[in-house]
């Protein structure tokens, strides 16, 4: 057994098999590149997350799913229905989430360089709750109330910076004072103006409701004390608040916890985690009656995947390229951002064949950096063959761009599957577009320029 097969991926006969069915099949289907989401894979992450922590008598654990990861609304509806919450960073994945049938109750906006535009439209959607990520954003966000909805007491909380962040790649870094690389973090309020701001709030007629922190993205084992560290922080800031008199509803430790990319990873330890947090909490005397964190990698990374087709293959200087139909910037831009990103890359169509060679998966871009894996090890490709880019269900199709004109609606589709169900293999199309968070579903349609289908 491979070490990434779940409930989503299985290898039969030397094959590829996503939620039951040959990938050379799918493919035959509806071409390539094409990405497959496994439904089953992502309701069993979900209902892990959800009772990692054991019971939990007077705590309320919220799983509030990182929308930006992956906005499909077969996923988006899936969660809905499995008891999610939504964290949204913009105020397009916020009708994104109510579209896809969840209240604004159930709704966390936190954003980062918000003018009274990005408030305007939060503020049409009573309950929703506004993570202010800047001492700077109140008075816009007053202004902006005071117009929209003189008067009401909207729900907000704050991101603060608890002073130290973690992260695989400096670029990913989200708390501290700068990040590895140097470079100063954008996020987050200083421990010392939180108090302050809530007082501001109060006086103002908000309901300041919750704390928040994010410290970064793609945590493994060996970040597990530094997180910790941080832990203390908030927990430290939610009892000092609820002296002061401010009754919290929640405390939100942010997300940061994600899939499993290689086999020598090291996983962070998610339930241990979760369970440190409510002890934590108690310890502490914290009355909030809610624990929030945000997963996004966790849920969908690993329920994802892209089929590539090989052109052919090029040798020059040394080097041998599987080159392919798609471009990383386009499908999965990870490896093409940041550095240290990597993704599993097998040849689905002949998984142990021979012989294996040593090669890089290059991509249609004309980039230099358009490669998806650098010296991948893998059954040497004929052209037409299938590579299958794993972890593509997180931040693949959602960061992808339209550079050099390979546009989204000319090169990819989507598939969400559910394994063991439509044996005829007909599958009606949930939505339209370039992965667009507009416009109304449409039912077995396909346009000419993107499919995006949920087989049941």
């Amino acid at each position: 057994m491979f070490w990434w097969e779940n409930e989503f991926l299985q290898v039969k006969a030397g094959r590829l098999f996503p939620a039951g069915r040959d990938a050379a099949a799918i493919a035959g289907g509806h071409g390539t590149p094409l990405f497959i989401y496994g439904s089953e894979r992502i309701r069993a992450n979900f209902r892990r997350l959800a009772s990692g922590a054991g019971p939990s008598p007077g705590r309320e654990i919220r799983i509030c799913y990182a929308l930006k990861a992956n906005a499909h609304p077969g996923i988006l509806s899936l969660l809905k229905n499995e008891g999610a919450w939504i964290d949204a960073v913009s105020p397009g994945e916020v009708q994104a989430a109510v579209r896809a049938g969840f209240p604004p109750g159930r709704i966390l906006f936190t954003g980062t360089s918000c003018g009274t535009s990005d408030f305007e439209p939060l503020l049409r959607r009573p309950g929703l709750t506004i993570n202010l990520d800047a001492l700077e954003q109140f008075p816009l966000l007053k202004a902006a109330r005071d117009r929209i909805a003189p008067g009401r007491r909207v729900r907000m909380s704050v991101r603060w910076n608890p002073g130290l962040g973690r992260g695989f790649n400096p670029k990913v870094i989200t708390a501290g004072a700068r990040s590895a690389n140097g470079t100063p973090v954008k996020f987050g309020i200083e421990p010392k103006d939180v108090p302050g701001l809530f007082r501001r709030a109060r006086a103002a007629g908000f309901d300041p409701v919750g704390i928040h922190q994010h410290l970064g993205s793609g945590w493994v084992r060996d970040d597990y004390p530094a997180v910790l560290e941080a832990v203390d922080r908030i927990v430290g800031l939610a009892r000092r608040l609820e002296d002061e008199g401010f009754p919290l509803e929640f405390v939100d430790f942010g997300g940061g916890f994600g899939a499993r990319y290689a086999r020598s990873q090291k996983p962070f330890p998610v339930e241990r985690y979760l369970r440190t947090l409510l002890r934590r909490l108690d310890e502490a005397g914290i009355k909030a009656p809610a624990l929030a964190v945000e997963p996004g990698k966790y849920l969908v990374a690993d329920a994802g995947l892209v089929l590539l087709r090989v052109e052919y293959l090029k040798r020059g200087f040394g080097n041998l390229f599987a080159c392919v139909n798609a471009g990383t910037f386009n499908t999965v831009p990870r490896p093409a951002i940041y550095d240290t990103a990597r993704h599993e890359i097998i040849n689905a169509t002949r998984i142990d064949g021979r012989p294996k060679r040593k090669m890089t998966i290059a991509g249609h871009l004309c980039e230099t950096g358009d490669v998806f894996g650098i010296d991948v090890r893998i059954p040497e490709p004929r052209p037409g063959d299938l590579l299958a880019v794993l972890n593509a269900g997180a931040y693949a199709r959602s960061m992808a761009s339209t550079i050099r004109d390979r546009s989204r609606r000319k090169s990819s589709s989507e598939i969400l599957s559910a394994a063991g169900r439509n044996p005829g293999g007909r599958f009606p199309a949930v939505r339209r577009g370039p992965g667009s968070l507009s416009g109304p579903p449409p039912v077995h349609q396909r346009n000419g320029m993107n499919l995006f289908v949920l087989f049941m």
